[in-house]
C-alpha cells in the first residue's frame, strides 16, 4: 500500500485575524519571486507555512507564541508528549490557565510546559481566542468543546520539519527593529492588529499594551521607509477610512473576509479588508 502523504505545514494555533481563509485571495497578489521573506506580525503563520520560504525572518511581539515556535522547532516530540497529559476538562483548563497568575512559579516552568499550555488553552478555550488582560495574563474562558484536537501530532511535526529545513530566524520584539535589519531584495508581509471598524471596539488583545492608531501611523511610516529602500511589502488591514488614507498613495485591493472571532456569533459575517502593496 502507498505511504500516507506527509501532512502539509499549516497553522498550529488559531489566531485572531488568521489568514488561512484568505490565502486564495492573497497568493495571486504576491510578487512572482520571493527570496528573503519577512513576517513581523506572524500570529498563526498561515501565509508563511503555505509559502515555506527558504530564508525567513519571523517575529511577533507575543513572546509566548514565539517561544512555542522555538519549542516546535527544537523539541516537538516532548511538546507532543506534554500535550497528551492535558485532558479536555474545565477544572483542568482553569488550573492550567491560572499558571501565569503566580509569576515566579510560572517562570520556573520549562519551555515545553509553557508551549503545551499555550496550545492546550488555544484548543480548548472559547472560540480559540488568545486574549490577555492588562497584566498580560491569559483570560479567555473554557470553550466546552466535545472533542477538540489538542494533540495535532502530524501538524506539529510538519511545522517542525519546515522550521528545521529552512533558515528561519525567530524573534519576539518590536517589528520596526526587524524591518530595519532586512537585506536588500527582501519581501515583507505585514498583518498587524487591525484598525477597529466603525461601531466596534476591535480586538488588539494579543499583547497587554494593545495597538492604537498612533501605532498604525508608526507602522505606515515604517512602510514608507521600506518603500524608500526598494523593499517590497504587502500589508493587510481593515478597510476603514483611516487606513485607506494612510496608504492612499500605494496600490490597494479589497478582499472579503469572514470575521471568525467575536463573542457575539451574529457579528461574525463577512467584512471588507484591504491589501496594500508598493508594487504591482
Amino acid at each position: 500500500m502507498p505511504k500516507n502523504k506527509p501532512t502539509a505545514a499549516a497553522p498550529i494555533v488559531k489566531w485572531a485575524g488568521g489568514k488561512r481563509q484568505l490565502l486564495d485571495a492573497l497568493l495571486p497578489l504576491l510578487p512572482p519571486c520571493i527570496g528573503t521573506y519577512c513576517e513581523p506580525f506572524v500570529g498563526g503563520g498561515a501565509l508563511l507555512f503555505r509559502l515555506q520560504p527558504a530564508v525567513a525572518f519571523v517575529n511577533d511581539i507575543n513572546q509566548e507564541l514565539m517561544a512555542l515556535y522555538r519549542v516546535v522547532r527544537d523539541d516537538v516530540d516532548a511538546l507532543i508528549d506534554a500535550l497528551r497529559r492535558h485532558p479536555n476538562d474545565a477544572a483542568h483548563f482553569y488550573a492550567v490557565r491560572s499558571w501565569d497568575r503566580d509569576g515566579p512559579a510560572y517562570a520556573r516552568r520549562d519551555d515545553v510546559q509553557k508551549a503545551a499550555r499555550l496550545v492546550y488553552l488555544n484548543k480548548t478555550c472559547y472560540n480559540g481566542l488568545f486574549r490577555v488582560n492588562g497584566a498580560g495574563q491569559f483570560n479567555t474562558p473554557f470553550g466546552h468543546y466535545r472533542n477538540p484536537n489538542i494533540v495535532n501530532a502530524a501538524g506539529l511535526t510538519a511545522v517542525s520539519a519546515y522550521l528545521n529545513s529552512a533558515r528561519v530566524t525567530l524573534s519576539a520584539g518590536d517589528y520596526a527593529s526587524v524591518l530595519e535589519g532586512l537585506p536588500a531584495g527582501a519581501f515583507v508581509y505585514l498583518d498587524p492588529p487591525y484598525d477597529p471598524l466603525p461601531g466596534t471596539a476591535g480586538f488588539t488583545g494579543y499583547a497587554k499594551d494593545g495597538f492604537t492608531r498612533d501605532d498604525q501611523i508608526r507602522l505606515r511610516q515604517c512602510c514608507d521607509r521600506l518603500d524608500a529602500r526598494n523593499i517590497r511589502f504587502m500589508l493587510s488591514n481593515s478597510a476603514t477610512a483611516f487606513i485607506r488614507e494612510q496608504y492612499a498613495h500605494y496600490h490597494i485591493s479589497v478582499v472579503r473576509a469572514k470575521r471568525a472571532v467575536n463573542s457575539d456569533p451574529s457579528k461574525r459575517g463577512e467584512v471588507d479588508e484591504i491589501v496594500v502593496r508598493n508594487y504591482r
